[in-house]
Parts: C-alpha cells; structure tokens; sequence
C-alpha cells in the first residue's frame, strides 16, 4: 500500500478514535487527537506541498501544538467533578471571549495562515454561496443574544440590584466573536480555494466555519448570568460528564472538525506539488 493513503488511512481512524473519546468522555488513547495531525502533516509533506509551501505545515504546526496542549486527562484522573454556583454579584465582561478564544484560536490562527498564503480571482457565485452559510450563523448568535437580553431585562426588574444588563450584554457579544472569526474566516478561505480550483479543500474550509455553531453556545455558556436558579439563597450542584452521561454534541463537533482539516490537506496536498493549481474556469456569459 502506499504510504499516503495509509497516513490518510491513520489520521482518519486516529480523529474517529478521539470523538468516540470525547462522546464518552473517557479518552480511548490521549494521542488521537495528535497522531491524526501529525498523520495529515505527514501526508501533506509525502504527497507533496502546495505553493506557497509553508502555509500548510504552518497551520498544522499550530493545530499540533494545540492539540498537546488540551491532551485528555489521564483515564482515572478526573472522574467526578463538581462546579457550585452562588449569587451573582458581578459579571466577567471578558469570560465569555476568553473561552471562545481557547477553544477555537488555534483553527482560527490555522485558517488565517492559510488565508494569507492564498490568492485567488473571487466571483460572485462562491462569494454568494458563503454568504448563505454565514447568513444563519450571524442569525443565530444575534438570536441568542437577543434572547438573553429579554430575559436579564425580565430579572432585572423582577430582582433588581442584580449585576448591570450591560455589563451582561456586552460579555455576551464578545464572547460569540470567537467563534464568529472563525466562521467568517473559514469562509473567506473556502472562496479563494474555489477560485484556485481546490474544491475539496474548500469543501474542508466549509465545514470549519460550521464548528462555529456549538462553539457560540459554548462561549456563551461560560459567562455567568443571574438567571433566577443563581440568585436566590439556594446552590446548585453541576456534576463534570462521565462515560455514562454521553456528550453528543462536543463528539460531533470534533470530528467535524477534524474532518474539516482532512479535506483541507488532502485537496491541497499533491497537485501541483510547487506550482499553484489551475485556477477554476470562469462562466463565459449567457
């Protein structure tokens, strides 16, 4: 067999091998995650590297030095975990941004080192179909928080003395920007892929900007609203998941995620080696 559809063949099972982990939260081996991006760098490097040749390694690197960063826990190491939540007397305006940051910086920074070592003519047609794929993501942050201003306006005048509507307000709108970036940016790179004729890749860059979806509620979920649960006398008790409580959502999206930089690699790995791809034909009028 050749060498590179056996690393693709790895990287694969390595990225399944890491959602089944995170859908039972309970690692099956802690290096998944790595060895399929060290896999994709090494296929990327077999088949050969596209022009200009540092944009891939480059974003892999940053991917790979993330992914040793948030290595799962040792099995056996965090079984149970317990958060308390009291009164909420002020709100952490940058909480929010912080954790949406961490969670998706090193695929934004990936897909900016990408975005910089392309260039391609953009027409209107691929330009119209991210614009359709953005469109439901900006709705669906607005939404949000939309939403959950009428609710901590409702609280507000319910319990009031409580943490400034503001404050919350604005916690909220910085904490969906990560994720915002990174769709808006994966976008952006999926148009001039298309125009360089890479539409693998593209459809790889695509399918990153969706990992945006989850990642607004996650960045969202970190800040911490006085909803009326947190503001009365009572506690509550909020238990870490384990294997038998499934977290499908996290699973799904990593292994969006991970499939999204498999389509990347592979539709820019290869063709053409050091010499740019054909760009794509322009429709001739009519």
């Amino acid at each position: 067999m050749r060498r590179g559809p056996l690393l693709l063949t790895g990287a694969a099972a390595s990225a399944v091998l890491h959602a089944v982990g995170v859908l039972a939260a309970h690692p099956v081996w802690r290096g998944a995650e790595v060895l399929s991006l060290a896999l994709l760098l090494a296929y990327a490097v077999v088949r050969g590297l596209p022009a200009p040749r540092w944009s891939v390694p480059a974003a892999l690197a940053v991917l790979l030095a993330d992914a040793v960063r948030t290595m799962p826990a040792a099995p056996g190491a965090q079984e149970f975990g317990w958060t308390v939540y009291g009164r909420i007397e002020h709100v952490d305006v940058t909480a929010g941004f912080a954790a949406g940051l961490t969670a998706c910086g090193a695929a934004l920074a990936a897909t900016v080192l990408l975005l910089v070592g392309w260039r391609a003519r953009v027409t209107r047609g691929p330009v119209v179909a991210a614009a359709l794929v953005a469109v439901p993501l900006l709705g669906y942050a607005l939404i949000r928080v939309v939403d959950l201003r009428r609710d901590l306006l409702a609280e507000q005048r319910s319990r009031p003395g409580g943490p400034d509507v503001a404050d919350a307000v604005g916690a909220l709108i910085l904490a969906v920007l990560p994720a915002l970036a990174l769709a808006l940016t994966a976008l952006a790179l999926a148009v001039l892929l298309v125009g360089r004729g890479r539409r693998l890749a593209a459809a790889g860059a695509v399918l990153l900007s969706l990992v945006a979806w989850p990642l607004i509620d996650t960045s969202i979920d970190a800040v911490r609203l006085p909803v009326p649960t947190f503001t009365g006398s009572e506690v509550l008790y909020a238990v870490t998941p384990t294997a038998a409580l499934p977290q499908p959502v996290p699973a799904l999206a990593v292994l969006v995620e991970l499939t999204a930089y498999l389509l990347l690699v592979v539709g820019l790995a290869g063709a053409g080696r050091s010499t740019p791809a054909t760009p794509a034909p322009m429709a001739g009028p009519g």
